[in-house]
């Protein structure tokens, strides 16, 4: 299926052109994080997924949670079938735009979040750049992880949490450096002075990383 999303165009596309694809977490939409585009290099192209399920509170999800159940948060067949979903249309937007030798980057949020630590983590040759916000790498999602720390050389990561997170816990936010440690990736982690969202110091922190 194809997903709906929003798309901010440079003036100019060609071969070349980056691309950050955005994805939002559970309960929301894809104007949240596609808020962050005045402040996203200008010649890049944006696209801001929605995700395909209604959620229970309103907005929409990648996948069904369980905020009652540590142990199956997450439900895995549906969240993987998620990111297979994401990567799809991925591909179908890289194609539609004839995006042939450019940079493609993630950024996702919470739910988001998961999805894009799969995907970078299972296909570290198609990403570049890859920020995760307030999220973890869940491991019913890297059941197909890429060893291979060579295919980690080009890419760099920004992760990110709040230190009074009561959605998902700082201590599983910081599994991801392990994670990256290991696998001899280079990244940045910060931990910020705020709940679950993005603060004013980590929102320009995050373009900075962006920018660089």
């Amino acid at each position: 299926m194809d997903l709906q999303y929003l798309v901010r165009e440079p003036q100019n596309i060609t071969p070349e052109t980056p691309v950050l694809f955005l994805l939002h977490g559970y309960g929301s939409n894809e104007e949240d994080l596609f808020s962050f585009v005045p402040t996203l290099p200008e010649d890049w192209l944006v696209i801001s997924f929605r995700a395909p399920k209604n959620s229970s509170y309103g907005g929409y999800a990648w996948f069904d949670i369980d905020f009652n159940n540590a142990e199956n948060f997450v439900n895995e067949n549906e969240a993987n079938e998620a990111v297979k979903l994401v990567l799809e249309n991925i591909m179908g937007v890289t194609n539609r735009y004839g995006l042939t030798d450019n940079k493609t980057h993630l950024c996702g949020f919470s739910q988001g979040g998961m999805i894009a630590y799969s995907l970078a983590l299972q296909y570290p040759d198609l990403f570049s750049k890859v920020a995760c916000l307030s999220s973890y790498p869940e491991e019913k999602l890297l059941n197909n992880i890429d060893r291979n720390k060579k295919k980690y050389e080009n890419m760099r990561f920004f992760i990110s949490h709040g230190t009074e997170d009561a959605v998902i816990p700082l201590e599983w936010g910081r599994k991801a450096a392990d994670l990256l440690y290991d696998l001899s990736a280079y990244f940045s982690f910060r931990e910020y002075m705020s709940g679950h969202g993005v603060n004013q110091k980590n929102y320009l922190d995050l373009m900075d990383f962006f920018k660089k």
